[in-house]
């Protein structure tokens, strides 16, 4: 170990601040509380505090920062989404991610790599041409390309992929990314932190009051709080924070595991994404293979891990990459995708007065991190839905107005 990392690790005072505050106890009173710790409920904390000079808010998290599916994720960064809504909001979010490393002086590691989304059936390929269309329509850099630009990007790659679902095309996205999840929650939460606002960890929600169709506190396992705003942003503990409210939605949860390789020499720079095989990967910046596949197909409300998960991906890798048969797995995990019936997001104000829903993220929540901050932030400030998320209202499933992303979203990635 470096000599001066033992030096900082036993001085009894470090020249570095905490990257968070630790408050011993909550206060009586906030202006703003938000459930969840992740990027989500993070960044809008973050920008409730700078843009909105709201401070006098307090985040709870039943566990630790970013210990949910910020940080169970595969940190795939992207905007090649197929409806007029997806698109917008997510460029948008492209666009916020370029600049988050200067703005918090923290290296988040972002890195632009290209995002290749394979087509391997002749239907695949009609797809991909429509969503590029798309794209190109509202100004989003997307375009097909053929096998052979999939072979120059990724020279290994078998493009028969072991001759059962051989490559056709792509749909290549060259703005497509990828950051350091842990170090995105970090980021939010220490500006957030800086600017007043009190994160609370190890701090569970008991309730949340209701008077009158109106919030007006919520009760914990550390006493109670009056407040007459509540943002739920907690992923797949989602339903269990709308019971709280007595506000029926729409999403189901399914287990998303990932696993990585031991590290490597770096290879593979784009992001790889085929829908035929299940499975999306990329290197990161310390040469793991982050890859992933569809979620499980039951309802769970858990994160365990399982060998089959392991043994289907790997096979679907290796049709892809035989080279790498020999690579070891180094670790796996899952999260709990909150997922929607038009698998887009449930942003935005509710039925319930002061209670607002960010939930229904499923597999894409990670890369809508800061857009997702700025438009409920905003929404939270002023009382009514942002102008960039009215399309994601919880309103339109009783409106039968459905948002339909699965064509741009139906792979976990």
């Amino acid at each position: 170990m470096p000599y001066q990392l033992l030096r900082f690790a036993f001085a009894s005072k470090h020249p570095e601040p905490r990257m968070f505050r630790a408050p011993e106890r909550l206060k009586d009173t906030y202006d703003a509380v938000i459930i969840g710790a992740g990027g989500h409920g993070l960044a809008s904390a973050y920008y409730l505090a700078r843009d909105h000079g709201m401070t006098n808010v307090a985040v709870l998290e039943r566990g630790y920062i970013g210990g949910g599916n910020t940080g169970r994720n595969t940190t795939i960064i992207r905007s090649n989404y197929l409806t007029p809504e997806g698109v917008a909001f997510y460029d948008q979010s492209v666009r916020l991610w370029q600049d988050l490393s200067q703005d918090f002086d923290l290296n988040l590691f972002y890195a632009t790599r290209g995002h290749f989304t394979l087509a391997h059936t002749d239907s695949a390929v009609r797809t991909m041409r429509w969503r590029a269309e798309v794209n190109q329509h509202f100004g989003v850099n997307s375009e097909l390309v053929g096998p052979e630009e999939v072979r120059k990007a990724a020279p290994q790659i078998d493009i028969t992929c072991g001759g059962h679902a051989p490559i056709l095309g792509a749909l290549y996205h060259a703005p497509g990314a990828i950051a350091r999840h842990d170090a995105v929650a970090w980021g939010y939460g220490r500006g957030a932190d800086q600017r007043g606002v009190e994160i609370h960890q190890q701090t569970e929600v008991l309730g949340i009051e209701v008077q009158g169709g109106k919030v007006t506190g919520v009760r914990t396992t550390r006493g109670n709080i009056s407040t007459p705003r509540v943002l739920s942003a907690v992923a797949g503990f989602t339903p269990r924070v709308t019971n709280m409210v007595g506000l029926r939605t729409p999403i189901y949860i399914h287990p998303l595991q990932a696993m990585v390789t031991e590290p490597m020499k770096p290879w593979l720079d784009p992001i790889l994404v085929s829908g035929s095989l299940h499975v999306y990967v990329s290197q990161s910046a310390r040469g793991e293979l982050v890859m992933g596949a569809s979620l499980d197909p039951y309802e769970l409300h858990a994160t365990r891990s399982t060998l089959d998960f392991v043994e289907g991906l790997a096979a679907h890798m290796l049709d892809m990459f035989p080279f790498l048969s020999n690579a070891r797995v180094n670790r796996q995990w899952a999260g709990m995708a909150d997922m929607t019936p038009d698998f887009a997001p449930i942003m935005g104000t509710t039925p319930v007065e002061g209670f607002y829903l960010d939930a229904g993220w499923g597999t894409w929540g990670f890369k809508a991190t800061p857009v997702c901050g700025k438009t409920m932030s905003w929404t939270v400030a002023n009382g009514r839905d942002h102008e960039l998320i009215k399309g994601f209202n919880l309103s339109r499933f009783e409106r039968y107005e459905l948002t339909g992303e699965k064509g741009a979203a139906s792979v976990g990635h």
